[in-house]
């Protein structure tokens, strides 16, 4: 049987950058977005142009009805989910002491919870197969700590947990669930930070760069392959040496 992979936040960024790579690696991709439409459309009209089997879905990760219908909608059109990368996650800087209520359960929302409805609306298809593989995107930041970002933090450091606590509970099943915690990555999320922010990290990373959003992608694909068949519960830190 035909399995796909669904990566969520997927329209931009590192997102796109994953859905690529297992698309080149041959999985039908569902990519996944909430506000850029036209950059996912424009991703999927060009795997599609490739020769690859592809499609957009509209959801709101922290929206457990509307990643169920997702789920469905990527099921009936490429195959059951047999790979979910879960990747969305947004980030907003400030004191801790001016983190509001709504700023803090949004980031939870999306980065922690999001993570929880993908993957329990695929796992009913898992459970059955006795296979599949859980890509958790993390961050070095929850490793580590983020001076205002602790909310962002709080929440990348959950998702290690989901990921280590899912992993013994899901590989009775033959299912697999890793995480990546990226480091400093050329995005949206570390551009807004500025110019000297960002020569900064350049300069605390010991490989003297950042990373790429194809460097995540490669990590996570590794996870989904073949080669990582004895590997759960593990969280690979991409970040060029920041936090070693």
């Amino acid at each position: 049987m035909k399995h796909a992979a669904l990566v969520t936040g997927a329209s931009r960024g590192i997102g796109r950058a994953i859905a690529a790579e297992l698309s080149a690696e041959g999985w039908p991709v569902c990519v996944n977005y909430l506000e850029h439409q036209a950059e996912a459309e424009e991703l999927v009209r060009r795997l599609r142009a490739q020769g690859r089997e592809a499609v957009a879905i509209r959801a709101d990760v922290a929206d457990r009805q509307a990643v169920e219908a997702m789920a469905r909608a990527a099921a009936a059109e490429l195959g059951p989910i047999g790979l979910l990368v879960n990747n969305a996650g947004i980030s907003r800087q400030g004191l801790f002491q001016d983190t509001d209520d709504a700023a803090w359960d949004r980031i939870l929302a999306v980065n922690l919870t999001g993570a929880r409805n993908a993957i329990q609306a695929v796992l009913p298809h898992m459970l059955s197969e006795k296979s599949g593989c859980i890509v958790n995107i993390s961050s070095i930041w929850g490793l580590r700590g983020a001076s205002c970002e602790v909310a962002y933090a709080c929440s990348k450091a959950a998702v290690v947990g989901l990921t280590r606590s899912l992993a013994l509970e899901l590989a009775p099943s033959g299912i697999r669930v890793n995480c990546v915690a990226p480091g400093c990555i050329e995005t949206d999320m570390v551009r807004v930070l500025g110019p000297e922010t960002r020569a900064m990290l350049v300069e605390e990373t010991p490989l003297g760069r950042l990373g790429t959003p194809e460097d995540i992608a490669h990590a996570v694909a590794f996870f989904a392959s073949e080669k990582a068949a004895f590997l759960t519960g593990q969280v690979l830190t991409a970040d060029g040496g920041f936090i070693v």
